[in-house]
C-alpha cells in the first residue's frame, strides 16, 4: 500500500501556516465575522489533516480515514481531505481511491501531485491510457518532478513500451542521481527490453550508492543464472545481518539469497532462506473464508443459470483469456499465442476483477444471489461492450486479445454471461512444481495463500475444485494446456493452441522467444529462452523441505 503523500503537501502539512480561503472570484465581499469564522474553519480543517496525515503514514489508516471524513464533513470538497481519503483507500478499495482522486483533481486541476496520484492508481489498474494522461499532465504543469517521471517510465514499461521509458528515467537521473525509483525503474526497462547487462550495471551503481539496496540486490540476481557464487553473494548476507532491517527488506533479500542457492543447487540453504522470506512477509490467509466464496461460486453458476440467459452478453470472439494457478506456464503460453501476428498479449488485467468486485462478486461476500440478479441482460450487454472496447484500445485490429490474469479461474462464470464465444485457455502445471515454483517467488499481499506451505497446499485444493467443476459446466469449451506436454513437444501443443484461437498456423509461435515487447511478471528471464525442461520435477530437489505442502495437497500431489 502506497503511503505517500507529495512531499510539497508534506512540507505544507508539517509546519507553516494555514493557507488563507480563496473566495470565489465574483462573491460580494464577506462579512468579517464569516470571514473570521471560514479562517478559523480552514486552520481547523488543516489542524485534523496533520494529524491525518501522519496516521496515514504510520499506517494507522482507520484514524486517517475518520479524520478525513470529519474534515469532509464540514468542508465537503477540501482537496487535500479528499487527496488523504484517495492514499487510505489505495490497495484495498481501488474504485474508491480513483474516485476520491478524481475530486481533488476536480477541485484543485492545476495540482500535479494530485493528477500524480490519479494516474498511479489508474495504472494499477491497468488502466494505462488514463494513467499515462494524468502523469502527462503533471509533468506539463511541473516538468522536473522525479516522481511523476518515474511513475510514467514504470507505466510504459508495464504497457509493453519499455522504450519509452527509458528517456523518462534518463531524465529523472539528471535531475537527481540517486533517486530509488529512476534507478531501479531503468533497470526493469532494460530488463523488459531484454538488455540484461545494462539493467545489471544500473543495480550495481545503486548499490554501490547505497540506493533501495534490498531491491537492487533482488532484481540483480534475477537478471542471470548463476553456476559458481557471485561476488554478490556474501554482500547479501552481510546485508542481511545489518540491525534495523525493515521486513520488507529482509524479505527481498532472502529471496535473493535464495534465488543464488537455487541456481547453485544449494537446495537446504536456498529453502531456509525462502522460509525466512515468507516469515518477513507476514501476511495471514483465511483459507475457511476462501472455501467459503468457492463453495458460492459453484453454487451460483450452474448449468442452469446459463441456459436461463443465453442470449447475455456480447457474441464478439476477440477476447480469450488465459487462466490458472499463478507459475503454470501463463506468460509462456500467452507468448506462442502473441507471437502470432494476429494475436495481442495484454498480459494481466485487472478489470474482470474490478467489475467482479462492483457487483459483489468477492471473496468476503456472504451470498451471490444478489449480485447476479443485478446483471440484467442489458447490463451484461453494456459490461461486455465497454470491456470490449477496453481491450481494443490496446490492440485495434487483433482478431484475438489475450487477458491472462491467471486468477480469472475464479470469474469463469462471469465472464461467460459477458462473452459466451470467448476462449478460456486452462494452464495445469504437476501441482507439486506449481506450489513449489509459487512459494520461492515473492508475491505481493492479494497472494496471501502463498505464505506457508499448508496453506499454499489447501489453497490449491480448492483451485482445482473450482476448475472441476467449471469442465462440468462447459464441456469440451476450455482447453486444457499442460505445462509438462508444451515443453515435451512445443511445436504440437503451440499448434493445438493456434487451432483452438480459430487461427491458421503461424511458424512465428515456435520462435516466441524473439517476440518484440517486454515481458514485466516474474517469468521475465525464463521467457527470453526457448523452452527448457529443467523445470519438471524441480520439486524432487526440496523433497525433504516440503513435507507440509505435499500432505495439504493430498490425492493431488504425483509423488
Amino acid at each position: 500500500m502506497s503511503t505517500r503523500l507529495p512531499p510539497a503537501w508534506s512540507k505544507h502539512l508539517k509546519s507553516g501556516p494555514a493557507p488563507k480561503p480563496r473566495w470565489p472570484q465574483a462573491s460580494p465581499p464577506q462579512p468579517t465575522l464569516q470571514k473570521a469564522s471560514s479562517f478559523a474553519r480552514a486552520q481547523a480543517d488543516d489542524a485534523l489533516l496533520k494529524k491525518a496525515y501522519e496516521h496515514q503514514q504510520a499506517k494507522r489508516l482507520d484514524e486517517a480515514q475518520d479524520l478525513c471524513l470529519e474534515v469532509l464533513a464540514r468542508t465537503p470538497n477540501h482537496p487535500l481531505a479528499l487527496y488523504i481519503m484517495g492514499t487510505v483507500c489505495l490497495g484495498y478499495d481501488d474504485e474508491a481511491a480513483l474516485r476520491y482522486f478524481g475530486r481533488a483533481v476536480g477541485e484543485e486541476p492545476g495540482n500535479p501531485y494530485y493528477h500524480l496520484s490519479l494516474g498511479e492508481a489508474y495504472g494499477k489498474l491497468s488502466e494505462f491510457s488514463a494513467a499515462i494522461k494524468h502523469m502527462q499532465y503533471a509533468l506539463e504543469v511541473q516538468p522536473d518532478l522525479v516522481e511523476a517521471l518515474c511513475a510514467l517510465g514504470r507505466v510504459y514499461t508495464e504497457f509493453d513500451k519499455p522504450d519509452l521509458a527509458l528517456p523518462l528515467y534518463d531524465k529523472a537521473l539528471k535531475i537527481n542521481r540517486d533517486h530509488p525509483k529512476a534507478r531501479i525503474g531503468i533497470a526493469a526497462a532494460l530488463t523488459g527490453l531484454g538488455r540484461m547487462d545494462e539493467a545489471a550495471s544500473y543495480l550495481k551503481e545503486a548499490i554501490e550508492r547505497r540506493i533501495d539496496v534490498a531491491a537492487a540486490y533482488y532484481d540483480l540476481v534475477q537478471t542471470r543464472k548463476f553456476t559458481e557464487e557471485p561476488a554478490e553473494f556474501q554482500a547479501i548476507l552481510r546485508e542481511l545481518n545489518s540491525p534495523g532491517l525493515k521486513p520488507e527488506a529482509k524479505a527481498s533479500l532472502n529471496y535473493a539469497a535464495g534465488k543464488v542457492e537455487n541456481d547453485l543447487k544449494r537446495y537446504a540453504e536456498a529453502f531456509d532462506h525462502f522460509k525466512k522470506a515468507k516469515q518477513a512477509q507476514g501476511y495471514q490467509f483465511d483459507i475457511d473464508q476462501y472455501r467459503r466464496f468457492i463453495d458460492l461460486t459453484i453454487e451460483t453458476f450452474t448449468p442452469e443459470l446459463f441456459a436461463a440467459r443465453s442470449g447475455y452478453g456480447n457474441p464478439s470472439e476477440t477476447p480469450a483469456f488465459v487462466v490458472g494457478m499463478p507459475r503454470s506456464g501463463t506468460t509462456l503460453t500467452e507468448q506462442i499465442c502473441a507471437s502470432h501476428p494476429e494475436v495481442h498479449g495484454a498480459g494481466e488485467l485487472s478489470k474482470l476483477r474490478r467489475v467482479a468486485n462492483a457487483i459483489g462478486l468477492k471473496p468476503s461476500a456472504s451470498d451471490f444471489n444478489k449480485p447476479i440478479t443485478t446483471i440484467t441482460e442489458d447490463l451484461s450487454k453494456t459490461l461486455a461492450e465497454e470491456h470490449l472496447s477496453y481491450l481494443r484500445e490496446r490492440a485495434p485490429t487483433a482478431q484475438r486479445i489475450i487477458d491472462k490474469m491467471p486468477h480469472n479461474f475464479e470469474l469463469i462464470g462471469l465472464l461467460t454471461l459477458f462473452f459466451p464465444k470467448a476462449r478460456i485457455i486452462h494452464c495445469r502445471r504437476d501441482a507439486i512444481d506449481n506450489c513449489v515454483s509459487c512459494y520461492v517467488l515473492p508475491f505481493s499481499s492479494a497472494h496471501s495463500y502463498n505464505t506457508d506451505l499448508q496453506a499454499l497446499g489447501l489453497y490449491y485444493r480448492e483451485y482445482d475444485r473450482l476448475m472441476r467443476h467449471w469442465n462440468e459446466v462447459f464441456p469440451g469449451r476450455i482447453l486444457e494446456n499442460r505445462y509438462e506436454t508444451l515443453v515435451e513437444d512445443q511445436e504440437a501443443q503451440s499448434r493445438r493452441l493456434i487451432d483452438y484461437l480459430g487461427l491458421p498456423w503461424d511458424d512465428a509461435c515456435l520462435r516466441f522467444f524473439d517476440r518484440e515487447g517486454a515481458v514485466t511478471t516474474p517469468s521475465r528471464w525464463q521467457v527470453r529462452q526457448p523452452i527448457y525442461k529443467s523445470s519438471v520435477k524441480r520439486w524432487k530437489n526440496y523433497e525433504t523441505e516440503i513435507q507440509p505442502l505435499i500432505e495439504a495437497l493430498g490425492d493431488l500431489a504425483d509423488t
